[in-house]
């Protein structure tokens, strides 16, 4: 009997440290089952360039430290985010260069639009993978161009609809994505559609350090793409995870939360950039959580610890058996693979439980070491 395809799908990589091949130690053997692995780089690595605006810009890092993602076994990455036009077009440049040199290929970014839309192609086993990678969650400044780099996107827009007779109260917010780059987005995976045997779209969304919460844009945008002829889509940038769903047979991860993310940018304490330093504050009065001290390199929501490897498995009729993995995030910033015992049924608990929240009515099931789910 041939053995499953297994393709893996990691969340955000941020690699602010030296020395980056240490955190990945953990889930070393776990990366390894994969015959092809996919992670999302957040931020350039460059020593170029000069930092953005619109947004909180993140440091950029040094290039040594994105070896490390070769090493670990990655073979195709999304770009498409908030954070990949911090150095401009040269740390977009290097950053592809880099990944090229290690034998990754990229998707959602370039020195032009038609680049960052261009799909990412690798083939393992006789199976052929496709990645696209848009992001949904600004600024515009990072957006691609005709003739300016950036990344791929969906432009989506946001409204606030008073609630009851109170002027000034919360509201409802109502967020979808404007239809010119939906269509944009159908007409990509189109194109690649014959080209492959599984098709990944990846998209850059949600609302950061929130759980459970999936904005009404999410699920709309997720279900366009499975409908256009994607196969699976993941999402990245909560820094938390999200729940999963199935649509039309095919498995949605709407948030893979953080991977190896690394950083002390969004540490208050110590942090010599004064516009990260406000960020570090606000965010946490904002979302409501304070970051854990026992966990200098991971300042992000103390549920954020909860994590996952999408683990999904191709049959030799195509189809696909979806799944995750738990993990653990370990005060070292480590991911940690977690099996079927006490805590990591305690992860599988929590995904379940944020899909329930979230009004995605999936069923779940141990298979071994993985987490399957199904469509209710």
């Amino acid at each position: 009997m041939t053995a499953p395809f297994k393709l893996y799908m990691t969340g955000d990589l941020v690699l602010d440290e030296p020395n980056a091949d240490f955190f990945f130690d953990k889930a070393r053997p776990l990366l390894a089952e994969a015959d092809l692995l996919i992670g999302h780089v957040e931020v350039p690595h460059t020593t170029r360039g000069r930092e953005s605006v619109g947004d909180i810009p993140a440091p950029a890092s040094d290039p040594e430290n994105l070896r490390a993602v070769g090493r670990a076994g990655f073979h195709m990455v999304s770009l498409a985010g908030n954070h990949i036009h911090d150095r401009g077009g040269e740390g977009i440049e290097d950053t592809i260069a880099n990944l090229t040199a290690q034998e990754i290929v990229s998707a959602g970014a370039g020195l032009d639009l038609d680049q960052a839309r261009r799909p990412a192609l690798a083939a393992r086993r006789g199976v052929r993978v496709g990645l696209l990678s848009y992001n949904c969650v600004g600024p515009k400044e990072g957006w691609a161009g005709p003739k300016r780099a950036g990344c791929a996107y969906l432009k989506i827009i946001t409204h606030y609809e008073l609630e009851n007779a109170n002027p000034g109260g919360p509201p409802k917010v109502y967020t979808f994505a404007d239809p010119d780059t939906v269509e944009a987005m159908q007409a990509d995976i189109a194109a690649v559609r014959g080209q492959v045997d599984v098709l990944v779209v990846a998209f850059h969304k949600g609302v950061v350090h929130t759980p459970a919460h999936i904005a009404m844009y999410e699920k709309a945008v997720a279900r366009e793409a499975i409908e256009a002829g994607a196969d699976i889509v993941i999402g990245h940038h909560a820094h938390i995870l999200r729940g999963v769903e199935v649509w039309r047979g095919k498995p949605i991860f709407h948030g893979l939360g953080n991977f190896v993310t690394v950083t002390r940018a969004l540490t208050a304490e110590g942090n010599d950039n004064p516009v990260r330093r406000a960020w570090a504050e606000k965010r946490k009065v904002l979302f409501g959580f304070e970051p854990d001290p026992d966990y200098p390199l991971y300042p992000f929501h103390p549920e954020a610890k909860n994590g996952m490897v999408a683990a999904c498995h191709l049959g030799a009729d195509g189809a696909i058996s979806p799944g995750f993995r738990p993990i653990w995030m370990a005060p070292t910033g480590q991911p940690e693979p977690l099996g079927d015992d006490a805590r990591g049924r305690a992860v599988a608990d929590y995904v379940a439980a944020i899909s329930q929240k979230a009004g995605l009515k999936t069923q779940f099931a141990w298979d071994g070491e993985r987490v399957v789910f199904l469509a209710a």
